[in-house]
C-alpha cells in the first residue's frame, strides 16, 4: 500500500517535472555521461566529445524545427527529406548550373522554407492532419530528391568552399568546434528567446495547448500554424547547409533515419507530443542524449542493432513519463 508520504513525494516530483520539463532529460544526460565515462575512460576525451557534438548538430537542427511543430500538437515526418532535398538543390545549383556558392545556399534556404510552407498550407487551409500531410510530402520530397540528383553524390571539392564551410573547425585546446555547431547553438538561443519573450512564442504554445481556446481568445491559430511550418522549413534549410559541411558532400542517399531521430530528440527533451509544453533547451539536451548513448555504446563495444534498441527504449520511457506528467493534479 502506498503511504501518504510516498504519494506526497510523487506529487512533488510530478509537479516539478510539469513546471520544468528539462529537469528529467538533464538528469538522464548527466547520468549517461557518468556511466559511459566509467565504462570507457576515452569517452571524456576532448576529441571524442567534439565528435559527439558534431554528430548531433544536424539532428539537433532538425529537432529544433520539429519542436516548434510538436509544440502546436503537430508532427513533421518530412523534416529529414526537406533537409536532404535542399542540400541536393544547393549542390546542383552550384555544380551543374554554375551558380555562386552564396546564391546556391540562399536558394536552398528558400526551397526549404517553401517546402515547409507547403506543409503548413495543407495543414491549415486544406485541413489535413499533420501526420498524413508530412507522411505524403516525405515520399514526394525523397522522390524528387532522387530525380534531381540522379542518385549521384556531389563531392565537396566540386562545389564552392562556402558550401562546406560549416564543416570547418575551430580548435579550442584538443576540442574542435565546427562552424555548423556554432550556427546550431545560435539558432537554439534565438528560438529560446522567441518562445519565451515574444507574442509569437506565446501564441505557439497557446495553440498547441488548446487551439479552440486560443482562437476564442483572439489568436489567429491558422496563421500561427502556417508560420510555424514555414519557419521549421527554413531551419531545415539551414540543416541542409550544415549537413553538406558535415559530410563534405551532398549525398542524396542519407537521411533515412533523420525524421525518427529528430522526433526522438524532441520527446527525450521533455516536449509533450500533445502540444503546449516543452521547449528548445530540452530538445538540445535530448539530441545530446541520443548522441551520448550512440557514442557511448560504440565505445562499450555494443552492436549497432542494440544501440537502436536502447534508443527505442528511451523513447518509450520518455513518452510514458510525459503521459504521467500530464496527469498532474492542480
Amino acid at each position: 500500500m502506498t503511504t501518504g508520504f510516498e504519494e506526497s513525494r510523487q506529487d512533488r516530483i510530478q509537479h516539478a517535472l510539469h513546471r520544468r520539463p528539462t529537469l528529467g532529460p538533464l538528469a538522464v544526460l548527466v547520468l549517461a555521461v557518468i556511466v559511459f565515462s566509467i565504462i570507457n575512460t576515452r569517452f571524456l576525451n576532448p576529441e571524442n566529445l567534439s565528435l559527439v557534438l558534431q554528430q548531433v548538430t544536424v539532428i539537433a537542427l532538425l529537432a529544433l524545427g520539429q519542436t516548434l511543430i510538436i509544440l502546436t500538437a503537430g508532427i513533421d515526418l518530412s523534416a529529414g527529406a526537406i533537409a536532404v532535398f535542399s542540400s541536393i538543390l544547393m549542390a546542383n545549383l552550384a555544380y551543374d548550373a554554375g551558380s555562386p556558392g552564396l546564391l546556391a545556399i540562399v536558394a536552398g534556404l528558400a526551397f526549404g522554407t517553401g517546402m515547409g510552407a507547403v506543409n503548413g498550407f495543407l495543414v491549415t487551409r486544406i485541413k489535413l492532419p499533420p501526420f498524413i500531410v508530412t507522411l505524403g510530402t516525405l515520399s514526394i520530397f525523397f522522390a524528387l530528391n532522387s530525380v534531381v540528383s540522379n542518385s549521384e553524390t556531389v563531392r565537396g571539392t566540386d562545389m564552392p568552399a562556402i558550401m562546406t564551410w560549416t564543416g570547418e573547425t575551430i580548435p579550442i585546446g584538443s576540442f574542435r568546434l565546427t562552424y555548423g555547431s556554432i550556427i546550431m547553438l545560435l539558432l537554439f538561443g534565438l528560438f529560446f528567446y522567441l518562445l519565451a519573450h515574444t507574442a509569437w512564442g506565446k501564441h505557439v504554445r497557446a495553440t498547441g495547448d488548446d487551439a479552440e481556446a486560443a482562437r476564442l481568445a483572439g489568436i489567429r491559430t491558422g496563421r500561427v500554424l502556417l508560420s510555424v511550418y514555414t519557419v521549421a522549413g527554413a531551419i531545415y534549410g539551414v540543416a541542409a547547409w550544415v549537413l553538406m559541411g558535415r559530410l563534405a558532400s551532398a549525398d542524396p542517399n542519407v537521411g533515412t533515419d533523420y525524421n525518427l531521430d529528430s522526433i526522438t530528440a524532441v520527446v527525450l527533451g521533455g516536449t509533450s507530443l500533445f502540444g503546449g509544453r516543452g521547449g528548445v533547451v530540452g530538445t538540445l539536451v535530448g539530441a545530446l542524449i541520443v548522441g551520448v548513448f550512440r557514442n557511448g555504446l560504440v565505445l562499450a563495444g555494443v552492436q549497432v542493432v542494440w544501440q537502436g534498441f536502447a534508443v527505442g527504449l528511451l523513447v518509450l520511457l520518455a513518452v510514458t513519463i510525459d503521459q504521467w506528467i500530464r496527469k498532474v493534479r492542480a
